[in-house]
């Protein structure tokens, strides 16, 4: 039986050890679940018949199914794909499918087709292993008709040259569809990792995704229906979708704008989507129903990578990220506004679906989008919604609903709509135009895109930028989020203000954002912030303050505190062990061990995590690290040099090695290991200063001032760089360049008199 965690009030704040007062504790608690079995659609459909027949047709129905002819969608009658050398055959043998290619060990062998996996625009195919686990194949049909370019093999990442034994090779850790793919997959999924054995159990109640995937356990609902006593509000329901219940949508008079009847109350539809249709990472098997989403998981900021500056989805990040920057979700509409939940279709089609609230005859008109009727720039999904093309063949709506802002392409280089169609056309070009259909250029709901991108550079202006957005209530949860996130690069008072304010919200992705900025602060200001967050809520919230006060003695705690403290790192364990099957989580284990001075538990973890993947940078310097703290340098050395056997020409096993050099004081063999991290990671601020650190005392200041400079030019806005400017400068007697970089030091570190002193100090040379 499966039992949740919830906690009381919000606590005010608690001043702990010797410089700190008590104040009251609200305490956190369990509740278990109310027995509850799932019952399975079978018996939902007895009484929800439509709703079954609408899901028959749907995705979800065919998320996952036992290979057979009903279901297997591929050519299997002799067919070959070759690719990066390697030819792969698909044929049947007698009602088995069966493919033939290269496995885990560099050789051919004929593997059984276990189960089809998703059904449109592509299926999958997954193949049965050792220990429990299922491996998903990286070659794909295409299921689209022939005219699409369909009904065909294909490789997943057809760029790449992947043998065996890499991570995104079929057989490896990236492609296990029980860690990977399972959940978002089943119904009633438990991943069920054995990690002394490590193999999996992994169970389903059914296959697919089924009713109570989203409802939750039927059997109190079931019980409900039978009973002659219908009073029980909730019906025996896990959780009942009944946010647009009574709901309708009427046109403001004044703005023209949809208005939602009554203000949406709750998210616990968008959040039991967004357990699947997110970029998130999973912290517990105990993900009920209707639950918080932040219960069970971690949610991806607008991060570098994932998405552009301006939010424009970029990585596969899914739908979540996407809508919560929107001004839909804002506005308060709901994923089932727009879909059908059961066949999870649009409820209209095309544009039609957009003109259930928005006025036809507005929106519709060349007035509004200035191109030709039926044509792709007249259409509101095209515009408002472009699509970016995953897994070779499936395109994906971004979900931030958002104005085209050419204006960005010019100045940050992020993609647009306008040109996403005239792509022989220039941003200029696209501005030129929205500027003489509109007479201006409409700037949107979401406009945080300057300072991201600001962060992301390290331009001057990033702190002021990213202090604003952290502040702005007008701008979405998870932009401000992500500029929270890196309030650590910018201490001062209002830094430390900004962080109280989002610790003390009641949106647990502000906290984790908070929390996460913490980590770069001394633990005497942490212990001050983050005690109370041990009680919030949010399991999320609660591991990740319990990870960053780790290190508090607990034994000059009272016994209340000390309790709180204790079941918050018990939580911690828990997760990392729920992800037992991956090095990250061994890696996590191994630091959280070693500030509480375990450190046999702290090596095992470490090891542990080389044993699960022997690529897997991390584990090489954290374990290095380690050693070095055990007064174990030549083992580190050692491991180090391993390591980079295993991933030659990596800047991270560079940079560790020539850290760990210097210590040894074989400053020529650090030098050649730092520059060599400079130069395959020239973007990387960290390990350009402490090249030119080592440089510096190495004698060959001429030369640190050289890399320093160079970095200086990339991310000018990094107050490191040009502290380091200014002090390397004025070593070398070359005092108006240092006097020329404290004034750039003055504009980044404007409150700091330390900055101040410096200067007069070298306008008295």
């Amino acid at each position: 039986m499966k039992k949740l965690r919830i906690a009381g009030n919000s606590l005010s704040l608690i001043l702990i050890l010797n410089f700190l007062a008590m104040t009251q504790i609200n305490q956190v608690f369990a509740r278990e679940s109310a027995d509850n079995s799932y019952v399975g659609e079978q018996v939902c459909s007895s009484c929800h018949q439509q709703q079954s027949m609408q899901w028959k047709a749907s995705h979800h129905e065919m998320a996952m199914q036992h290979a057979n002819k009903d279901t297997v969608l591929a050519d299997f009658s002799k067919t070959s794909l070759t690719h990066d050398g390697v030819t792969s055959n698909f044929f049947k043998q007698a009602d088995d499918y069966i493919v033939n290619t290269v496995g885990p060990d560099g050789q051919r062998h004929d593997y059984k087709i276990k189960y089809t996996f998703g059904v449109h625009p592509l299926q999958q195919y997954l193949i049965e292993f050792p220990g429990g686990r299922l491996q998903a194949l990286d070659i794909a049909w295409d299921s689209r008709t022939k005219e699409q370019g369909g009904q065909r093999w294909f490789r997943l990442n057809p760029d790449e040259h992947i043998p065996a034994g890499d991570v995104l090779h079929w057989t490896g850790p990236n492609l296990n569809w029980n860690y990977m793919c399972a959940e978002c997959h089943s119904t009633n999924l438990n991943k069920n990792y054995d990690s002394a054995k490590n193999s999996y159990d992994t169970t389903w109640s059914e296959i697919n995704v089924s009713c109570e995937a989203c409802h939750g356990a039927g059997e109190n609902h079931v019980s409900w229906a039978n009973s002659k006593d219908k009073s029980a509000k909730d019906k025996g329901l896990v959780t009942e979708f009944n946010e647009r219940k009574g709901v309708s949508w009427s046109i403001n008079a004044e703005s023209g704008l949809p208005v939602r009847s009554v203000p949406r109350s709750s998210k616990k539809e968008i959040e039991t989507c967004a357990v699947c249709h997110s970029r998130r990472s999973q912290i517990s098997e105990n993900d009920l129903a209707g639950e918080s989403f932040s219960d069970a998981f971690q949610p991806a900021l607008l991060n570098d990578g994932l998405y552009h500056a301006d939010g424009q989805i970029n990585d596969e990040v899914y739908v979540y990220g996407s809508f919560l920057q929107s001004k839909m979700n804002k506005a308060g509409v709901t994923c089932s506004d727009c879909h059908n939940p059961h066949t999870a279709a649009l409820r209209a089609p095309g544009e039609q679906v957009c003109y259930q609230c928005h006025k036809a005859d507005v929106y519709a008109s060349s007035s509004h989008h200035h191109h030709e009727q039926g044509s792709t720039g007249s259409s509101c999904i095209e515009c408002h919604m472009p699509a970016k093309t995953y897994m070779e063949v499936d395109p994906r709506h971004d979900h931030g609903f958002r104005v085209p802002r050419p204006d960005l392409s010019v100045k940050l280089n992020t993609p647009n709509a306008c040109n996403n169609c005239h792509s022989e056309q220039t941003p200029l070009w696209a501005v030129s135009k929205m500027e003489s259909w509109y007479g201006q250029l409409p700037m949107g709901y979401q406009n945080f895109a300057l300072a991201l991108h600001s962060q992301q550079r390290q331009s001057p202006a990033a702190r002021s930028l990213i202090a604003s957005l952290a502040g702005d209530s007008d701008q979405p949860v998870i932009a401000r989020a992500t500029a929270i996130s890196y309030l650590g690069q910018y201490r001062g008072a209002d830094t430390i203000e900004l962080l109280q304010q989002a610790l003390q919200s009641k949106d647990a992705m502000l906290k984790l954002a908070a929390l996460e900025a913490l980590d770069s602060f001394a633990i005497r200001e942490r212990v001050q912030l983050v005690f109370p967050l041990l009680a919030d809520k949010s399991r999320s919230v609660r591991i990740r303050a319990a990870r960053l006060l780790s290190s508090v003695p607990a034994g000059d705690l009272p016994e209340q505190q000390k309790k709180m403290l204790e079941s918050a790192k018990n939580e911690f364990v828990e997760a990392q062990l729920f992800n037992a099957e991956r090095p990250e989580s061994q890696v996590n284990l191994g630091g959280f061990y070693s500030e509480l001075g375990k450190i046999e538990e702290a090596e095992i973890s470490y090891r542990k995590a080389l044993e699960l993947q022997d690529q897997f940078v991390p584990a090489y310097v954290n374990l290095a690290q380690f050693l070095s703290g055990q007064k174990k340098e030549n083992e580190a050395i050692k491991l180090l040099m391993a390591g980079l056997k295993k991933v030659p020409d990596n800047a991270s096993l560079h940079h560790a090695l020539g850290l760990a050099l210097v210590r040894q004081k074989d400053l020529p063999s650090a030098l050649e290991e730092l520059s060599q991290a400079a130069v395959l990671a020239r973007d990387n601020i960290r390990y350009n200063y402490v090249y030119a650190v080592a440089l510096q005392s190495a004698g060959k200041l001429e030369q640190a001032i050289e890399v320093l400079e160079a970095s200086h030019g990339l991310h000018p806005g990094n107050a490191d760089l040009v502290y380091a400017l200014v002090t390397m400068n004025r070593d070398a007697g070359n005092i108006d360049a240092a006097l020329r970089y404290v004034a750039v030091l003055k504009k980044l570190l404007p409150e700091n008199m330390a900055v101040r002193q410096l200067e007069q100090q070298l306008k008295k040379k």
